[in-house]
């Protein structure tokens, strides 16, 4: 019964940012995939992982800029 309560319910924000995060390290697991792609609402998606990318981008150059001085 557990598993399918976890089906039914839409993933909330903390879990979208965990699977982009999970998904761009490649550790995402099927059970979030599937659960993703089936309650999940692409543009949420996409907009979590721009962000994603802008800070992971934004992070690599600040400690860059730090370790060159």
């Amino acid at each position: 019964m557990d598993q399918q309560q976890d089906k039914m319910k839409k993933p909330g924000p903390l879990a979208v940012i965990g699977s982009v995060i999970s998904a761009a390290f490649g550790v995402q697991s099927s059970r979030n995939r599937e659960r993703d792609f089936t309650h999940g609402r692409f543009r949420n998606y996409v907009i979590t992982a721009i962000i994603f990318v802008g800070v992971f981008i934004a992070t690599v150059f600040t400690v860059v800029q730090i370790v060159l001085k």
